[in-house]
């Protein structure tokens, strides 16, 4: 996911999200926004597969664009970008109904790479799915 930072006028601005179309779509939702921590929802009617369960691929989805989105704020602190170079998820339980929750945690914060942990859990807390994705940090073009 390349991701530039338009919004960011100055080294010290940090980068706002702004939902993309997928994002939009699946009924994505910001609930916060910082260096440390991004978290967001989505509702699990509307990005279920034919089984009726949470798709794995919304999970994905959702997970990277979170992961991604706190990648391009600390970018935004050095006046740079972001673009992801891996991601990986394990899925341990599905969901049928309800909203769940993305929460993107730096694992590590560098000048050229960033590591982050996206946990997706249900209206329970409990964990569903486990994403660990990796970005490059770039100058802005």
């Amino acid at each position: 996911m390349t991701t530039e930072s338009p919004n960011a006028s100055s080294t010290t601005d940090l980068w706002k999200i702004t939902l993309g179309e997928l994002d939009e779509k699946m009924g994505v939702k910001i609930v916060e926004e910082s260096v440390e921590r991004v978290v967001a929802t989505m509702p699990v009617e509307g990005n279920r597969q034919s089984f009726g369960l949470l798709h794995g691929g919304a999970s994905l989805a959702v997970g990277e664009a979170v992961g991604s989105w706190a990648a391009v704020i600390h970018a935004s602190t050095m006046g740079k970008t972001a673009v992801g170079v891996d991601v990986s998820a394990t899925h341990h339980r599905s969901a049928r109904e309800g909203l769940i929750t993305i929460t993107a945690t730096p694992i590590y914060l560098g000048g050229t790479l960033t590591t982050h942990e996206v946990l997706i859990t249900n209206d329970t807390g409990q964990r569903l799915c486990t994403l660990r994705i990796t970005n490059l940090l770039m100058d802005r073009k």
